[in-house]
């Protein structure tokens, strides 16, 4: 005699965690819809108004753009430590850090704007990856919590870039006291304010990804990743594959804060980062364990910001906003969870 059961698969093709993502969003949406309209909005007017805001006009395409550009790069970031089964929440100190790096190559050293930028761009990378280089170190050697470690390190680069910003490298010029001077090198533009930093960062994901699943490093990070035991057994220096992910991480959070430094606000600031960080880890959670997805998942995040923003400019609350897209980020995790899950016979007395 045989029954049913639910059982769970070790993997899925990516069209079918696409297919039920999208269902939960669509899910989350009539949820969200019906609780609005029963507090009084008139939901289809709301969502007509957002989605033309969005997608309807050049100025918010561009807006669009701005916000996937660094999700992209700091999803990235997260997705690459999760791929070697760690995970990094530093991606906002680590973004932070890249872009005092670029911020401190575009002001004090001098030379033509293309070999500039290129500058800039290493020194984004380079602030990122020194960033992380202890939570590396301390994971790899003394097996230190990552988590704590990164997260920590958001809070100090935070404060480094307000006491730069209000100290030796204020501008002193200005009305605003928290902030340096307009830096030359800008990244160009693409059309209005957009810039051509967006076509960066998916290259630098089709590099990624491309890194990881088409070369003997990348198999190793995965099979780290998968069983650190079994790789060390098969011969792969998984200390070493450690610390070069994590590096590899902090670099792509570290190039978002060039992009975001010369690209869309050209000075160093406090609160440039915007919580691009943080909401990285949340792209790199939706992307799943698959690197490409992050563009996706980016392109999902930046439309939520977006259409939250849209919707307290015609009288919703932020709480109403912040629950709103809580909900669409827990259906689609949900979703996500239950591609994996089909129903099996079980055979039994």
């Amino acid at each position: 005699m045989a029954r049913w059961g639910i059982g769970r698969l070790p993997s899925v093709h990516p069209t079918t965690v696409l297919l039920t993502r999208s269902v939960a969003i669509v899910l989350a949406l009539l949820v969200g819809g019906a609780v609005l309209a029963a507090i009084g909005y008139d939901v289809l007017s709301l969502g007509k108004r957002v989605a033309v805001a969005t997608f309807g006009s050049p100025f918010g395409l561009e807006d669009l753009g701005l916000l996937v550009t660094p999700l992209i790069l700091t999803g990235l970031a997260t997705t690459v430590t999760l791929r070697i089964g760690l995970w990094n929440i530093g991606g906002e100190g680590q973004f932070y850090a890249g872009a005092i790096g670029a911020t401190a190559a575009g002001t004090f050293l001098h030379g033509p704007d293309p070999l500039m930028l290129l500058a800039m761009f290493a020194a984004g990378a380079l602030g990122g990856a020194l960033w992380i280089l202890i939570p590396a170190l301390a994971r790899a050697f003394a097996e230190v919590n990552e988590i704590i470690t990164t997260l920590l390190l958001n809070f100090v680069a935070a404060l480094l870039v307000f006491y730069l910003c209000t100290g030796p490298w204020r501008d002193r010029k200005a009305a605003v006291i928290s902030a340096t001077p307009r830096i030359p090198y800008e990244i160009p533009e693409l059309s209005g304010n957009l810039h051509y930093g967006i076509l960066i960062a998916v290259g630098v994901v089709v590099v990624v990804a491309g890194l990881l699943a088409f070369t003997k490093w990348g198999y190793e990070v995965r099979l780290s990743g998968a069983n650190r035991h079994a790789a060390h057994y098969a011969g792969v220096p998984v200390r070493r594959r450690l610390i070069e992910a994590m590096l590899l991480s902090g670099a792509v959070a570290g190039i978002a804060g060039m992009l975001e430094v010369a690209g869309t606000v050209h000075h160093l600031q406090g609160g440039i980062s915007n919580n691009f960080g943080y909401l990285g880890v949340l792209v790199a959670v939706l992307a799943g364990n698959f690197t490409l997805a992050v563009l996706a998942g980016s392109l999902l995040m930046a439309v939520i910001l977006n259409g939250g923003i849209v919707l307290q400019s015609y009288g919703m609350t932020t709480n109403e906003v912040l629950a709103l897209t809580g909900l669409v980020l827990l259906f689609t995790a949900i979703g996500e969870q239950l591609a994996y899950y089909r129903p099996v016979r079980i055979a039994g007395a």
